[in-house]
C-alpha cells in the first residue's frame, strides 16, 4: 500500500531560477512561507507545486522538471500570455484591488477571468497526475481560488486545505466581482479554508452564504453535503532566523556603520513593497506634519524608507512612485540642511543582512499599510528587538494588529494620529518600550511560522475526523437493495413520514404544497399492502392533515404530535396542553413580524410558528436570534420548547415531540421493519427515539442522528415507489 503524501500548490515554487551561460541556475527562496513549509514538502514523497517564475521554451521544460525533481519540485509551465491574463490579470487587476478595498482599480475583464479559469486548470491537471487518494493538498493564495474544487471533481477522497494569504473583504465589496459564485464555488472544494483573522472568517462566512446555497452554525460551513471548516490562523515569520542575525558578522558591521552615520539622530524605519495597498504616501504626509509642526526635531530625527520595487510598469503604480518620489523631493527640498537629510529613501532591494541591521538600529518601525492581510515586517523588526528596546507604530488594518497590541496603533487614513504616534514613540521611556516590547516578542516567538504550519495540518486532520462522524451514509443503490431485502420479508412495518421537505419539496407560500397525483398513487400503493402502517408525522396543524389524507387508509400525527388520529377514529389531542402562553408570545412575535418584511406568524392549536422563507437573505437569520434571545427567559419559565427548523420559529408544549409521539404509536407493537424519514430538527427526535434496527433517513443533509440520508423528495419518492413495484 502506496504511503499518502502531503502536497502543497501555489502560484509561484519556493525557488529562484536564472538562466545564465545556457544553463538554468536554481536557489533557493528565502521566504517565510516556503521556510515553514520546508518542514512539509522536503520530506519523504511530499511534493510541491508551481509555476518556477520564468518562461520556460517548451524543448527545455524536462530539463528544468528534472532539475526541479531534486528539490521535490513539480512545475506548471505557464506562457508569458496565460502570466499575464490570470496573473498580471486576473489576480492583480481584480482580486489584488477588490480584496485591499481598492475598487476603483479593478478592471473587470473577460479575457483575464478565461485565462484565470485556463491557468487554474492547468494547475488541477499537473496536480490529478500525483495526487492518489488519501493525499492531503494545501493550495496558497487568491491566484488558485478555483482550485480546490477542481481538484475535489476529480479526487472526492483527497483532503484538501485553502490558505489565503491576503485580505478577504466583506460582501459588500466581494460581490462588485462578476465572477463572485464562481470563485466561492471553487473554494467549496475545500476541507478547512484558513484567513489571518477572524474578521477575515466573518466576511468570508457571510459573503459564502450570501452568494451560494451554503448555510453556516459558527465556522463551519455545509454546501452541497459536505461540511468546512473557516478558521484563522494568524501567519508567524522565522523568528529564530531574525535573532540569530546578532552574531552575523557582516550585520555587525552593517550596524556599525549605521550607528555612525546616524549619530544623536533617531531613525525611523518603512519597508514595503511598492503598492497602493501600502500607505506610503499618507505616512510621509504624516511626518512632513511632524516637522511642519514641532520644529525642534528637524535635525534629530530621519525616516530611512525603503520601497522595493514592484510592477512598475502598471499605470497606477507608476503614477504612485511618481508621488512617491515628487513628496520626498519636496521634504528633502524644504527640510534638510547641509549635514542632515530628513528622508533616507532607496527604491531597490537589500539583502537580508542589510535588513536585519536597520530592524536592529531603528528606534522606531512605522508600518501603516491602507489595508494588510498580516504584515510580516512588523513581525521581523520585533523578532530582530533581541535588547527588548524599540517601538513599532502599526495600523488597525494589518492582520498583525490583532497580535501586536501593544505596538501603538493607528488608523492609517488619520494622518493626524500617526503623526501624534511618532510623537509618542520618540518620547517614549526606556521602560515602557521594553514592557511593550517583552510581550509583543514572546508574541512572535510563540506563534511562529513553524507552529502555524503544525497549527493548520493538525486542524485539517481534525476536520477530517469531523467529517466521518457526522457522515450519515448515503443511500445508495447497494443500501436500498439492503433496505428492500428487509422490507421483503418483514411480517409488520410501521412508515413514519414527514410531510413538508419529505415528501414535496418546500415553497415560500405554505399553502402551495399540497399533495400532487403522484404523491396520492405512492401513498395508495404502500398502504394497499396489509402488511404496511403509514403514519404522516407533521407540524402542519391538523385540519390541514384532514383535508389532505383523512379519507386514506393513514395514521396522521399533527403539529408535531399535539394532535394524533388513528385511521377510522376520531381526533385526539395531547392531555393537559394548553394554548394559554400563546397571546404573550405571538405580542411578541408581531413586532418582529412588523420590522421584518416577508415574515409571517401561523397559529396552530398548541403552538405558533414564525415563518421567515421570504425574508431577505441574512436579515432573517438575524431577526431569528433576536427573537431567540428576547423570549429564552419567557420559554423557560412557561414550560414552552423552541424549535429553529428550515426557515422557520417554532414556539410548543415541551410535551409534544415526534420522538414521543411515534414511541407511543408503537406501544405494545414490535414491527419487524421501521422506516422514519424527515428534514428537519423536529425529526432528530424521532430519529433518536427509534431502536437502532430502524432505517432513520435525513434528507436534504448528512449532519443527523438518522443512520442514512437522501438528498431531496425527489428521492425519497423514488425509494418508496422501490418498495411497491
Amino acid at each position: 500500500m502506496m504511503k499518502s503524501k502531503t502536497i502543497i500548490i501555489s502560484n509561484r515554487l519556493p525557488v529562484k531560477i536564472v538562466e545564465q551561460d545556457g544553463q538554468y541556475l536554481l536557489s533557493a527562496s528565502e521566504g517565510g512561507l516556503a521556510t515553514g513549509l520546508g518542514s512539509i514538502y522536503k520530506k519523504g514523497e511530499n511534493i510541491w507545486i508551481g509555476w518556477p517564475g520564468i518562461d520556460v521554451p517548451p524543448e527545455r521544460q524536462d530539463e528544468v522538471t528534472r532539475q526541479l525533481a531534486q528539490l521535490n519540485l513539480i512545475p506548471v509551465f505557464l506562457t508569458a500570455e496565460e502570466i499575464n491574463g490570470y496573473y498580471e490579470g486576473f489576480s492583480n487587476e481584480i482580486l489584488w484591488p477588490v480584496f485591499h478595498y481598492m475598487i476603483t482599480y479593478a478592471n473587470y475583464e473577460q479575457t483575464y477571468w478565461d485565462a484565470y479559469k485556463k491557468v487554474n486548470d492547468k494547475f488541477a491537471d499537473i496536480a490529478d497526475s500525483h495526487i492518489q487518494n488519501g493525499d492531503t493538498v494545501w493550495v496558497h493564495d487568491y491566484q488558485l481560488l478555483l482550485l480546490p474544487c477542481l481538484i475535489r471533481t476529480r479526487k472526492p477522497q483527497v483532503t484538501i486545505g485553502f490558505f489565503q494569504h491576503i485580505p478577504f473583504p466583506s460582501y459588500e465589496i466581494f460581490r462588485l466581482i462578476p465572477w463572485r459564485e464562481e470563485l466561492i464555488t471553487g473554494l467549496f472544494g475545500a476541507d478547512l479554508i484558513g484567513f489571518h483573522t477572524f474578521d477575515d472568517v466573518r466576511h468570508f462566512l457571510s459573503t459564502a452564504s450570501r452568494l451560494s446555497s451554503a448555510n453556516y452554525a459558527d465556522n463551519i460551513v455545509t454546501y452541497q453535503e459536505r461540511q468546512i471548516v473557516v478558521e484563522a490562523f494568524p501567519m508567524g515569520i522565522d523568528d529564530e532566523k531574525f535573532e540569530k542575525f546578532k552574531d552575523n558578522e557582516l550585520v555587525k558591521t552593517h550596524i556599525k556603520s549605521f550607528e555612525e552615520a546616524q549619530a544623536g539622530v533617531q531613525v525611523i524605519l518603512t519597508i514595503d513593497r511598492l503598492d497602493y495597498s501600502k500607505g506610503i504616501l499618507q505616512r510621509l504626509q504624516a511626518f512632513e506634519l511632524l516637522l511642519q509642526n514641532y520644529p525642534k526635531y528637524q535635525g534629530h530625527i530621519a525616516l530611512y524608507m525603503i520601497v522595493v520595487p514592484s510592477r512598475d510598469s502598471v499605470p497606477q503604480y507608476r503614477e504612485l512612485k511618481e508621488q512617491i518620489d515628487q513628496l520626498v523631493g519636496n521634504i528633502n527640498a524644504r527640510y534638510r540642511t547641509l549635514n542632515w537629510l530628513p528622508v533616507h529613501y532607496f527604491y531597490r532591494s537589500f539583502p537580508i543582512e542589510v535588513l536585519s541591521a536597520l530592524y536592529r538600529t531603528a528606534d522606531i518601525c512605522l508600518v501603516t499599510p491602507m489595508r494588510d492581510g498580516m504584515n510580516l515586517v512588523s513581525k521581523e523588526y520585533v523578532a530582530s528587538r533581541t535588547n527588548d528596546t524599540g517601538v513599532l507604530i502599526l495600523s488597525e488594518m494589518a492582520g498583525a494588529s490583532k497580535e501586536l497590541n501593544d505596538a501603538l496603533i493607528v488608523n492609517p487614513n488619520n494622518i493626524g494620529e500617526t503623526m501624534r504616534a511618532i510623537l509618542q514613540a520618540l518620547n517614549m521611556s526606556l521602560a515602557e518600550q521594553q514592557v511593550r516590547m517583552r510581550n509583543m516578542r514572546s508574541n512572535v516567538t510563540k506563534f511562529n511560522i513553524h507552529l502555524w504550519v503544525k497549527n493548520f495540518m493538525d486542524k485539517l486532520e481534525e476536520v477530517k475526523t469531523m467529517q466521518a462522524s457526522l457522515l450519515t451514509k448515503y443511500v445508495n443503490a447497494p443500501v436500498r437493495t439492503v433496505i428492500r431485502s428487509d422490507y421483503d420479508e418483514a411480517t409488520e412495518r410501521y412508515l413514519f413520514l414527514d410531510y413538508d421537505g419529505t415528501l414535496v419539496g418546500f415553497n415560500s407560500n405554505i399553502d402551495r404544497v399540497s399533495p400532487d397525483e403522484e404523491l396520492y398513487t405512492i401513498m395508495s400503493d404502500l398502504i394497499s399492502d396489509p402488511l404496511n402502517k403509514v403514519i404522516v408525522i407533521s407540524g402542519r396543524r391538523h385540519e390541514t392533515l384532514e383535508e389532505w389524507f383523512g379519507n386514506m387508509k393513514i395514521d396522521l400525527i399533527a403539529e408535531h404530535g399535539a394532535w394524533q388520529k388513528k385511521y377510522g377514529e376520531e381526533w385526539k389531542s395531547l392531555p393537559l396542553l394548553t394554548d394559554k402562553w400563546k397571546q404573550e408570545v405571538r405580542t411578541v412575535l408581531e413586532t418582529y413580524t412588523d420590522r421584518t418584511p416577508g415574515s409571517f406568524i401561523e397559529d396552530k392549536s398548541y403552538s405558533l410558528v414564525w415563518h421567515y422563507r421570504k425574508v431577505e437573505k441574512g436579515l432573517g437569520e438575524l431577526r431569528a436570534n433576536e427573537i431567540m434571545n428576547h423570549l429564552r427567559m419567557m420559554l423557560a419559565d412557561k414550560g414552552l420548547q423552541l424549535m429553529a427548523g428550515n426557515k422557520v420559529l417554532e414556539f410548543k408544549n415541551i410535551e409534544v415531540n415526534k420522538g414521543k409521539a411515534a414511541l407511543n404509536w408503537m406501544h405494545d407493537n414490535e414491527p419487524d421493519f421501521i422506516l422514519a424519514i424527515g428534514d428537519d430538527v423536529t425529526d432528530e427526535d424521532i430519529f433518536k427515539a427509534l431502536p437502532a434496527t430502524a432505517y432513520t433517513v435525513k434528507v436534504g443533509g448528512n449532519l443527523s442522528a438518522a443512520r442514512f440520508y437522501l438528498r431531496n423528495p425527489a428521492e425519497v419518492r423514488a425509494l418508496l415507489k422501490g418498495f411497491t413495484s
